[in-house]
Formats: structure tokens, C-alpha cells, sequence
């Protein structure tokens, strides 16, 4: 548990900080609500139209393909940095192969999306 002592004493700093923040806000603050204040912000112009559009399916697989490679990075990454010390404690070419299946089944599944039209947003 000692170890953990520094983690916990920055925690609650950080944690100190932003309640201080909140509350020297709300203390000093003005509050004045406006029309310009009360109307919704979207993305720096006015709102037109109703907020409940459809959206294409395509938007929503286009989103997840970019999660799924974000993932992809997030394991790939740490991999790449700790290759060499995890090569001397397991062997080599299985470090590196199990990698490969890693890609190889994301490969697959990016040409299978791929097949099926995902990244084509012209089509009807």
C-alpha cells in the first residue's frame, strides 16, 4: 500500500483543484441568463431545423471501423515497446506470430467491410 501513496496524494490534489475551481466559479461568477445563453450551441452557428435528423447507417459502421482501429493501435503500440523484454521471456516467433494473428484477423475483417460497400458513400 505505500506505494500507492504518491498516486493517492495526486488524486486528491487534482481532486481538491477542480472542486476548489467549481466553487470560486460559482461564488464569483455572474449569473445572468440570456437569450444568446439559453440557446443551444451547434458548432458555432445558429441551430436550423430539428435536432432529431436521421442519420445514414453508413455514419454509424464508419464510426465503429474507426473504434475498432483505435483498439487495433491501443494493443499494437504497448506491443511494439515491450517486444524485445517479452521476446527474452517467451520466444521470439511466438511474440511476433501471435501479432500477426492479431492483424491478420483485422485485415480480414477490414476487406470483409471493405467487400460490402462500407467506406462507399456514394452509393444509394
Amino acid at each position: 500500500m505505500k506505494e500507492y501513496l504518491p498516486i493517492l496524494v495526486v488524486f486528491l490534489f487534482v481532486l481538491g483543484f477542480a472542486v476548489t475551481n467549481l466553487v470560486l466559479a460559482h461564488l464569483l461568477g455572474r449569473h445572468r441568463n440570456t437569450r444568446a445563453k439559453l440557446m443551444p450551441y451547434e458548432c458555432g452557428i445558429d441551430p436550423v431545423g430539428s435536432a432529431h435528423q436521421r442519420f445514414s447507417v453508413r455514419f454509424y459502421l464508419v464510426a465503429m471501423m474507426f473504434i475498432l482501429f483505435d483498439i487495433e493501435a491501443v494493443f499494437l503500440l504497448p506491443w511494439a515497446v515491450i517486444f524485445r523484454s517479452l521476446s527474452e521471456k517467451l520466444s521470439r516467433p511466438f511474440v511476433y506470430a501471435e501479432m500477426m494473428v492479431f492483424l491478420i484477423v483485422l485485415l480480414v475483417g477490414y476487406i470483409y467491410v471493405w467487400k460490402k460497400g462500407v467506406f462507399e458513400w456514394n452509393r444509394g
